[in-house]
């Protein structure tokens, strides 16, 4: 998952992206200005930033064009808007942006936006070492089956299983007991191989599940899942 920092004056659009964010498994960082986003940037370097246009010291394109003259933007940068237009938009691209949302943004196209924004900038996998064999170039040995692991020119191959393999889809209930104990384990049962499924994101597990997300955590709460377990799982 990717460290991603937000930049943004408005306190209710920095909460909101958080949250959605971190429900992504991403680590996020938060700044209200320019001044706070360049002390960020001086501390670290974050997969990707989305930045707010109009603020009250140094607006967004002007940060964007600071970071681009220094060096420092070696970050793809998403700008964001409520007044913005065309020009502005083409302006920002013109200085490093590699996107434009506009505000309100809707849950779809911040999460289309991070996933191509990050997909774009993910480094490429680097060439297998002289004597490793391709898999490409062995289907008999299929990736999601096996992975390789080097140590002193000596290569293992070890079974590799996928985190929604974890939980079974199908799964054997003890019927003989009262029908709220029953049902209890199902519905716990069921969220765990969701949660598993998604990589702990809530909220796709919120729409796969038909629930509000707000309904969904009271839900998980209640059932007693162990939410901490698939916020780490979702960070891997």
């Amino acid at each position: 998952m990717a460290t991603i920092l937000v930049v943004d004056d408005e306190l209710g659009i920095r909460a909101l992206l958080s949250e959605i964010l971190t429900d992504e498994g991403h680590t996020i960082e938060l700044a209200e200005n320019a001044g706070q986003a360049r002390a960020v940037r001086e501390r670290m370097r974050p997969d990707l930033v989305l930045l707010d246009i109009w603020m009250p010291d140094v607006d967004g394109v002007t940060l964007l064009k600071e970071w681009g003259s220094s060096g420092q933007l070696t970050m793809p940068v998403i700008m964001m808007s409520g007044h913005g237009t065309i020009d502005t938009a083409v302006e920002a691209t013109k200085f490093g942006a590699i996107a434009f949302l506009e505000k309100p943004i809707t849950l779809q196209k911040l999460l289309r936006a991070v996933e191509q924004a990050l997909v774009k900038t993910a480094p490429r996998p680097a060439a297998p070492p002289p004597g490793l064999p391709s898999y490409a170039a062995r289907p008999e040995l299929p990736l999601h089956a096996h992975s390789a692991v080097m140590s002193h020119g000596v290569h293992s191959v070890a079974p590799a299983i996928a985190p929604v393999q974890a939980l079974a889809s199908e799964q054997l209930f003890e019927l003989d007991r009262p029908l709220r104990e029953a049902r209890d384990a199902f519905e716990k049962s069921y969220f765990e191989f969701h949660l598993a499924k998604e990589n702990g994101s809530m909220t796709r597990v919120a729409e796969k599940t038909g629930l509000e997300r707000t309904h969904l955590y009271r839900k998980l709460k209640q059932l007693g899942v162990d939410l901490s377990r698939n916020k780490r799982n979702s960070q891997i």
